[in-house]
């Protein structure tokens, strides 16, 4: 009768304990344990060919790791925990060493994103690339957004969505636009305060606006020609972006305000 291919040979149960910590030696020996049920030094050394001199260290690996008991005698001897005990104790402290590793991989993470936003303005080029920096951008928002495009192109999918999860979000949205189709795709959306350039004024951009909690901003031109890139300029979290999130706020803001309101 062969075996079933599903079945795990010793060696694929070595392996998978080395993966889940432990040295070969201590998995060997553990293996070896829990065929033996209790033994010394010597029959552990002659159940696995581990080197009798490297059992102690093993054991005293497993002993560390709450995987075997120690009983006191001579010769010493050694009883692997229950596998229930085993298995928990093994996942707990691969839980832990992984939780070690993502919170230094997060940390890292958080510190490259932090030496990337002191430095003053950023340049994209590509309809694609400045497609993803607003979707990043406006996911940052907490208290105010402010959008403006100048045309549909300009408003992806995932942008939209971005914008409407920010609103669901109790964020404050602005959307400005002369173009119609602009406006009535996100007036559908619903909850977005929306609206158009005061009387015959117009936007003296060919691209994208975003401004995001005062503290992040992006704006967009297209190149004129037969190319049309687009290319984009954006800073978040600096004196720079501060500046000309103001800058662009009351150039906006005298676009739709009437001037007896303001």
């Amino acid at each position: 009768m062969s075996l079933d291919r599903d079945d795990p040979s010793e060696h694929d149960a070595v392996e998978s304990l080395e993966r889940l910590g432990l040295s070969n030696y201590a998995a060997r020996v553990f293996v070896a344990l829990h065929r033996l049920g209790v033994g010394t030094a010597k029959q552990i050394h002659e159940e696995t060919d581990v080197p009798r001199s490297q059992v102690y260290g093993a054991a005293e690996e497993l002993l560390d790791r709450g995987l075997v008991e120690l009983q006191q005698s001579t010769p010493k001897r050694y009883r692997p925990t229950g596998l229930d005990t085993a298995r928990r104790r093994l996942a707990e402290d691969l839980q832990a060493d992984a939780d070690r590793a993502f919170s230094y991989l997060k940390a890292q993470r958080r510190a490259r994103t932090e030496r990337e936003t002191r430095d003053d303005v950023w340049t994209v080029r590509g309809r694609e690339p400045v497609h993803g920096r607003v979707v990043e951008l406006v996911r940052q928002a907490t208290e105010t957004l402010l959008f403006a495009a100048s045309a549909p192109e300009f408003v992806s999918d995932e942008i939209a969505a971005a914008i409407a999860e920010r609103r669901d979000a109790g964020v404050d949205v602005n959307v400005i636009s002369e173009d119609r189709t602009v406006r009535e795709r996100f007036e559908s959306i619903g909850g977005i305060a929306v609206e158009a350039p005061r009387g015959s004024q117009t936007m003296d951009y060919t691209g994208r606006v975003l401004l995001v909690d005062d503290r992040a901003v992006l704006l967009s031109t297209v190149a004129s020609g037969k190319t049309g890139e687009e290319t984009a300029i954006w800073s978040s979290d600096t004196a720079m972006a501060r500046i000309l999130a103001q800058a662009i706020a009351g150039s906006i803001d005298s676009l739709v305000r009437d001037p007896d309101d303001q």
